[in-house]
């Protein structure tokens, strides 16, 4: 019987000892949206990925090697398998990788047809509006 009460206490014991170290270890609260100010550059890691101007030379990939057949090439002459290669590879971005997306897309000289650049840019100015309005 005394085996049980002490094993009983020593339980009680390590539990609110458990509940001591939780309540009293400081919470990670939920990362605070930081403000944007307005003349943001764009070289900074909160508006970077929003920013249409390259700041930097080197270009990134999005999985999207195949379009670079289309360097140089005007937009109305597109063929119907180069505009579907176009939209297979926006239709499935992230709405955070659109504006890298276009900055690359500029680099590497290929153009967007009017539909899908103004489907581009809309993405992008919503996701500034909430940024700023946050």
């Amino acid at each position: 019987m005394v085996i049980i009460l002490f094993s009983l206490l020593g339980v009680a014991a390590l539990t609110v000892l458990i509940v001591f170290i939780v309540k009293t270890k400081p919470q990670k609260s939920e990362e605070e949206p930081q403000e944007i100010p307005a003349d943001c550059c764009g070289a900074h890691a909160v508006c970077e990925r929003d920013n249409l101007l390259s700041t930097t030379s080197q270009i990134i990939y999005f999985d999207d090697e195949e379009l670079d057949v289309l360097t140089g090439k005007m937009p109305n002459s597109f063929s119907t398998e180069e505009m579907t290669m176009l939209e297979n590879v926006f239709y499935t971005l992230k709405e955070q990788d659109v504006a890298g997306w276009l900055g690359s897309l500029q680099l590497r000289n290929i153009q967007l047809p009017n539909n899908l650049r103004d489907e581009a840019l809309l993405i992008v100015s919503e996701r500034r509006a909430k940024t700023t309005s946050i």
